[in-house]
């Protein structure tokens, strides 16, 4: 039996077969047609999937999300007019056409739209595998997730599970007002010890465009978080998964604005519930976050902001500012056009102003060209800026430099090498001293 946990969306089999199949329902559905038709009718399905490619390439520029650095693949925008395009043929062709024709029409737009889905995963790695996909558009179980009841029961018998226990939570918007989704916390083995430690928090963000069980999914959070408590006797940092965002598209960018106050939900909303729910440690010392993309942004603009909340910091291919454009759009789309709004959230600024921190470390993680471009991109130079203030300002951090994409799987992995150093940072019990790596940038 097929296990569609194996599967890969990222790459092999699976993604290469969908595209040649497309392929084949594009070709027959345009057919053998009348000189009069693939003169008249062809030219106008075409311009039909070109005009599709050029409105999708102008919003995401319009919006604010396109990178430079880690552009999209051409044979994305290739399936992006081929979905025009063979709408352009089912609508024009139709009349006429043979039965296999028309059906092979009707199948070729659906496959053309899974076609850019494909290609857009491969792109951002969301989905690693079928199982995955199938989980997140049925709203399936997370890995690990349980609830309540069950966990109440365990930790009044003390029982001491194998993995990690992750649960659903609704946590109030009381100082905020900010309008967000459910949001998810991980509990460790050791968490349901008699007498119960009081263990280290760390506060995980995804990206631009998220939900906040993307680290738990496509992140693998779940699996980096098992395997590390498994061999430190069930000990791990508790984790809270966030919604920044409050909608799939609303991107935050973690600051308080015209699209909410996404940092008074962090700070405000999520750090008090933690610790009046889970018995953790309230010191600063003990606390963590982490992000990747937007998320990493995040990261560092909580803690330089906030040092009396926050200990240490992982920012995984984060911008050096929050980011809804360039600084014009920024500070129009995001704090309606108040530039000193925008400088209270910007890290440079932040740190300037902050003076000389104490205690506070953190970890750039950043990824390098898998194709020989020895070119830094954006976010590498954003790094290497930022930690250089941050270290004249008292705080410990390095620069790391990982092979991979700007994608989740690079996230993912990016989260794993860190966790070692930021757990015993934090101060995770029977996590031993982890320095920096010594192949840095720099």
């Amino acid at each position: 039996m097929l296990n569609l946990d194996t599967v890969t969306l990222t790459h092999g089999w699976l993604p290469v077969s969908v595209q040649i199949l497309t392929a084949v329902a594009v070709v027959a559905a345009v057919g053998w047609r009348t000189r009069r038709w693939r003169t008249l009718w062809l030219p106008w399905s075409t311009l039909i999937g070109v005009l599709l490619a050029v409105a999708v390439y102008c919003y995401i520029e319009s919006a604010g999300v396109a990178d430079d650095t880690d552009p999209a693949p051409r044979t994305f925008w290739l399936w992006i007019a081929l979905c025009g395009f063979a709408f352009g043929v089912l609508l024009a062709g139709w009349r006429g056409a043979r039965w296999w024709v028309r059906g092979a029409a009707l199948l070729a737009v659906p496959l053309c739209v899974l076609s850019t889905a494909l290609v857009l995963n491969l792109w951002v790695g969301y989905f690693p595998t079928v199982q995955t996909a199938w989980s997140r558009l049925t709203a399936g179980p997370l890995p690990d997730q349980t609830d309540q009841v069950t966990v109440t029961a365990m930790q009044r018998q003390h029982r001491i599970p194998i993995k990690g226990s992750v649960l659903t939570v609704d946590i109030p918007a009381t100082a905020s007002g900010f309008t967000h989704r459910r949001e998810f916390v991980y509990l460790p083995p050791a968490w349901f010890a008699d007498p119960p430690p009081a263990l280290p928090v760390v506060m995980m963000i995804g990206g631009e465009f998220n939900t906040p069980a993307d680290w738990l999914g496509s992140g693998g959070a779940v699996k980096t978080l098992d395997d590390f408590a498994a061999t430190h006797g069930g000990y791990a940092p508790v984790i809270v998964f966030v919604d920044a965002g409050g909608t799939f598209r609303n991107d935050t960018e973690c600051v308080n604005g015209t699209r909410g106050n996404a940092a008074d939900h962090l700070v405000k909303d999520v750090v008090p519930y933690v610790k009046s729910h889970y018995g953790v440690s309230p010191n600063s010392a003990n606390w963590g976050v982490v992000g990747f993309s937007m998320g990493g942004t995040c990261s560092v603009d909580l803690s330089v902001m906030h040092p009396d909340i926050f200990g240490a910091f992982v920012d995984i291919a984060g911008d050096a500012a929050p980011n809804a454009g360039n600084q014009t759009e920024t500070v129009d789309r995001l704090f309606g056009g108040n530039t000193d709004a925008y400088l209270s959230f910007d890290p440079a600024s932040v740190l300037t102003r902050h003076g000389p921190y104490q205690g506070l470390a953190g970890w750039f993680d950043v990824n390098s060209s898998v194709g020989g471009d020895a070119k830094p991109n954006d976010q590498a130079l954003a790094a290497d800026r930022l930690c250089g203030l941050a270290i004249r300002s008292g705080i410990d951090c390095a620069v790391v430099s990982q092979p991979g994409n700007h994608d989740w799987p690079f996230a993912s992995n990016a989260f794993a090498t860190a966790l070692p150093w930021l757990a015993a940072r934090i101060g995770t019990p029977r996590a031993p001293q982890v320095g920096f790596p010594t192949a840095i940038r720099g």
